[in-house]
This record gives C-alpha cells, structure tokens and sequence, in this order.
C-alpha cells in the first residue's frame, strides 16, 4: 500500500538547510498496523504529512497503492486525503460549534454522500467507537478520550484503506490512552491498515510492527 523510497525533505531555516527527511524509505502492506517513534523534531509530522499527501518530498519516490503521487494533480490529491485516508490528530481537531455527529458526517458531506447514507454510516462509525449515546454532545460536553473516539469515528466514517494517527494518546491520561489503543487494535482486526505515530515507547510496541525515526532516517525495530 505504501512505498516510500529515499524520501528526503529539506526545510530552509534561516540560511541553514535542515534535513526533515534524509532518504528515508518505508513499506507498508495492507493490512498492517505499523507503530512510527521518535523524539520531537524527529521527523515524524513530516513523514505523516508527505504520506498523507499532505505535503510533498524534495526528493525520492512515493507510492500508494502501486500510483506514484506526483502523478496525481492537487485536485486528485484533495480527492485520496477524503477517500483513502482517515485522519487522527493528537488536538482532536473538532469544531467546537458541531455535534459529535456533526463532526463525524462532515467528511462525508465534501464526499457528496446522500443524507440517508450519511445518517447510517455516521450511526455505525460513532456505534464503533462506543460513541452512539453521544451523538447529539458537543466537544465541550465530552472528555478528552470521548472527543478523541468522535475524531477517530470521523477518521473511518469515509471507510478509508488507511488511518493515520498522528501522536492520538499525546493529550489523554494513561488509562484513556489504554482505551483509545484498544479501538485501535480493534479497528486493525476488522482490516484497516494503521500507522501511528507516537514519541511514546510503551504505545509504539503496541502495534505489529515499529520503526523508529531519529534525524530524518529511519530504521525497522526488531521485535
């Protein structure tokens, strides 16, 4: 599913280049649940953003689903981030003014889903995550764990190929991290393929496979 091959992406700070990715190449099948670690200023947003076409590499090659994405316009671009993609942030990223299943169907209002189809797979999404008594709450009237299942329900509601979880237990206490892995796991059984992106080690060895990420290169852990 993914194929990253000697990515390298360099920021100009100040009149010094700094290297974000230095060859950094990575393979993902479907189906796997791969953990990404590594300390702040690591390059790990940087990675989850080039590969989930948010930004673009410098240099080297990257593939989803056997399709290089330079290929693709920014249009097209827009069109997989919606359709393939599910999204997790550490800061939930929810509207405040928004219900959980508000929040939860906006993906699909840009995919231009029918209301009916929309009511039925936000109802199934927010049962997936326990969520279904919350549906009318707003982010405010929900925990941290609670808003971090809404985001996490809207990640999967466009029944994407792959989730990307960016730091998703960063904000929350140790038992609701517990939690949120949990649905994780579950989610990973019922076939999404995951990668998660974490600075935390016990959170890291939780999925099938890891690989830790230090100045821009990254390397396979044994398990």
């Amino acid at each position: 599913m993914i194929d990253m091959k000697e990515i390298t992406r360099v920021y100009q700070v100040g009149g010094e280049k700094v290297y974000a990715l230095n060859k950094a190449s990575l393979y993902i099948d479907k189906g796997e649940f791969v953990s990404i670690i590594g300390p702040s200023g690591s390059g790990k947003s940087t990675l989850m953003n080039i590969m989930g076409c948010l930004d673009i590499a410098d240099a080297g090659e990257y593939l989803l689903d056997d399709i290089p994405i330079e290929d693709y316009s920014e249009n097209e671009l827009a069109q997989i981030r919606n359709r393939k993609i599910g999204f997790v942030f550490q800061s939930f990223n929810l509207i405040s003014k928004l219900s959980s299943e508000e929040n939860v169907e906006l993906p699909l209002i840009y995919q231009k889903v029918k209301a009916a189809e929309r009511k039925r797979r936000v109802a199934e999404a927010l049962a997936r995550v326990g969520l279904e008594n919350r549906a009318k709450h707003l982010p405010t009237q929900l925990s941290g764990g609670q808003q971090q299942r809404v985001a996490i329900a809207r990640a999967i509601v466009t029944q994407p190929s792959l989730v990307l979880a960016d730091e998703p237990t960063g904000n929350l206490d140790s038992k609701t991290s517990e939690e949120i892995m949990t649905l994780f796991h579950e989610l990973h059984e019922q076939g999404n393929t995951i990668v998660l992106i974490t600075h935390n080690d016990e959170v890291a060895r939780q999925a099938s496979r890891m690989v830790r990420i230090r100045d821009g290169r990254l390397t396979e852990v044994e398990a």
